[in-house]
């Protein structure tokens, strides 16, 4: 049984899955290691280590899942938008959009296959590698995302360039939502092709939208690129920041709906429907650093509210952080498992 796969589809499970985003990242010395030896981008390139780096997260901690090892921003080099990881600023784009003629530059589809091979062969070597009960999470940024990306330059505060042309003329905010959506869809279907069985799209700056905002200039974009998705594929739906925006992502689309901790789990799953939605979170990522009996006493608190409903897979209510404890993120991993099949056992 593939526990992680039959929760996102609402199915009964011996215990709740978990997972974590940015599980494989710098709290661990391993990955320390290696990036002392390749740059940021020659990890996510270089299909044997970005492989390596997946599996490696998945054995330590024991999860249930498996998300392949890149980054949401690699889908923007085929399209046509050069950018860079800088140490102190993270990833800048060289030439940010700002006008109609800048996103005419940028190419209205892409052969994901090709150009972004180096995950696909991370995902059929990974895929090779798990057994059959985790489950391979491949994913991409969302179009808004992206969007903010392209036309800030870099991470942003307030978002007002990006809010700017948005505002300013629909039909060009329309067109280089399109162009991203696209592209996405060639994405995401390689990764299914390449190994991926479920998909997560990383709406992470969209929590700057009022719902008005979101309603108006991104749920039909979302809308259409789920659609576009196989339906037998469980995808996985995630925002951050603003949790008046999840009824809204639900009628987007997505199996699962990614709750972060601002949002008590079992009150925002009842709005969204126990029958109808899976759910994903939702503790707070620095509890993974607090003393272990908080972060225990948290978790139990999630998977009593969760009350082991079919549907809910554990998970932080973002990534892990630098800062995390690696014994203590496996604790955590094991606890749920423990906890969640006693729950089922009466």
């Amino acid at each position: 049984m593939n526990a992680f796969l039959n929760a996102c589809l609402g199915q009964p499970t011996p215990h709740t899955p978990i997972w974590l985003m940015r599980q494989a990242g710098r709290y661990q010395p391993e990955y320390r290691a290696l990036r002392k030896k390749l740059s940021f981008l020659e990890l996510c390139k270089t299909p044997e280590v970005a492989t390596e780096v997946t599996l490696l997260a998945q054995r330590q901690l024991n999860a249930d899942a498996a998300i392949i090892f890149a980054d949401i921003l690699l889908i923007l080099e085929p399209l046509g938008a050069a950018f860079e990881f800088t140490e102190h600023a993270g990833p800048c784009i060289q030439q940010p959009i700002r006008s109609a003629a800048d996103i005419e530059t940028l190419s209205n589809s892409i052969n994901a296959t090709e150009s972004l091979a180096f995950v696909m062969q991370a995902l059929r070597l990974t895929a090779k590698e798990l057994p059959a009960e985790v489950a391979l999470i491949g994913f991409a940024g969302a179009p808004f995302t992206l969007a903010s990306y392209l036309i800030e330059g870099q991470s942003s505060r307030h978002y007002e360039a990006t809010k700017a042309l948005m505002r300013q003329d629909k039909g060009v905010w329309d067109l280089l939502m399109g162009k991203l959506v696209n592209a996405t869809i060639a994405y995401l279907h390689a990764q299914i092709e390449a190994g991926a069985q479920a998909l997560q799209l990383f709406d992470s700056w969209v929590g700057c939208l009022s719902p008005e905002d979101y309603r108006q200039y991104v749920q039909p974009h979302m809308r259409a690129l789920f659609q576009a998705l196989p339906a037998h594929v469980p995808t996985l739906h995630f925002a951050t920041g603003n949790t008046s925006l999840y009824p809204l992502m639900k009628a987007a689309g997505g199996h699962v709906i990614g709750l972060d901790w601002r949002v008590d789990l079992d009150q925002a799953w009842q709005q969204l429907g126990y029958e109808n939605t899976a759910v994903m979170g939702n503790l707070d990522p620095t509890l993974l650093s607090a003393p272990p009996e908080t972060m225990i006493a948290e978790a139990t608190r999630i998977l009593d509210s969760a009350n082991a409903r079919p549907g809910h897979i554990f998970n932080l209510g973002h990534g892990v952080m630098p800062s995390a404890k690696p014994d203590q993120v496996r604790a955590l991993v094991d606890f749920v498992h423990r906890y969640s099949a006693q729950q089922r056992q009466g």
